[in-house]
């Protein structure tokens, strides 16, 4: 494989696209982000950078305040229109029918219909370039509980997540491995769910084709068996018939012998 050389640029893709929803009691915002992620587990802390132009800027500066919410297949239109028009114009809360809820706490506006929202107080802004980082702590996870087990069990991958890369807005697709698999003991090929329900499809063709062909088997002998008991008649028809045939004819030799010639 031969690779070419590029100038100095951003190329770490895919990344989450997530709206981040901000502002205070009388005023509210969405802003679309590609640029945020995690940057510690414990403390839990995460971050997002934004442009000093973008509408949001100001207002999560002045609150403090900014909730990541993920994003789904079906939000994926919402996803676009909130990244590339201005909070200056357009309330996008409405425009998009979103409903705006806030938490109990901080009273930082989330988005419903997002299966997680990550509320996050900022601690520092960190003026990098084109872009400042907002380094903030999680104060709270909000998580849809449609997603959730009897056992209290959050099932993220089941909310048709997506991603964004290179420009385009992508599905989350198979689940290839978990973590540590690799170094497992007991090392078992990966079956993804649409796999499996692709082999348990196959062998439930192939049994019904089976069961098919039995069937079909069976009804042949059966109707040999009837073609069979069917002709029993009729040969011994035809025997008794040509018997009698026999009885007339030698008859009539014994009559044409008293006969005079």
């Amino acid at each position: 494989m031969q690779k070419t050389r590029w100038k100095a640029g951003n190329m770490i893709y895919p990344l989450p696209a997530v709206m981040v929803s901000c502002g205070n009691e009388t005023e509210t915002n969405i802003v679309t982000v590609a640029w945020t992620g995690t940057i510690c587990t414990n403390p839990p802390m995460t971050y997002i950078s934004l442009r000093p132009s973008r509408y949001s800027y100001d207002l999560i500066k002045a609150s403090g305040y900014f909730a990541i919410n993920l994003t789904t297949e079906s939000l994926v239109r919402e996803t676009d229109f909130c990244g590339v028009k201005s909070g200056r114009d357009v309330d996008k809360f409405k425009e998009m029918h979103l409903t705006c809820i806030r938490d109990e706490e901080t009273h930082c506006p989330m988005i419903e219909e997002s299966p997680v929202s990550i509320v996050c107080e900022t601690v520092e802004i960190k003026e990098l370039g084109s872009h400042h980082m907002f380094i903030a702590n999680v104060k709270a996870v909000y998580v849809d509980e449609s997603y959730m087990d009897e056992k209290g069990k959050f099932h993220l991958n089941e909310t048709g997540l997506i991603a964004y890369s290179h420009g385009s807005y992508l599905s989350i697709g198979e689940e290839l491995g978990t973590f540590g698999y690799s170094i497992s003991k007991k090392k078992k090929p990966c079956i993804t769910k649409s796999k499996k329900d692709k082999v348990e499809q196959e062998a439930s063709t192939m049994k019904k084709g089976a069961e098919k062909s039995t069937s079909c088997h069976n009804k042949k002998v059966s109707s040999n068996k009837r073609e069979k008991n069917q002709q029993i008649p009729r040969n011994s028809a035809t025997h008794k018939s040509n018997k009698k045939t026999s009885k007339k004819r030698n008859k009539n030799k014994k009559h044409n012998k008293k006969t005079p010639q």
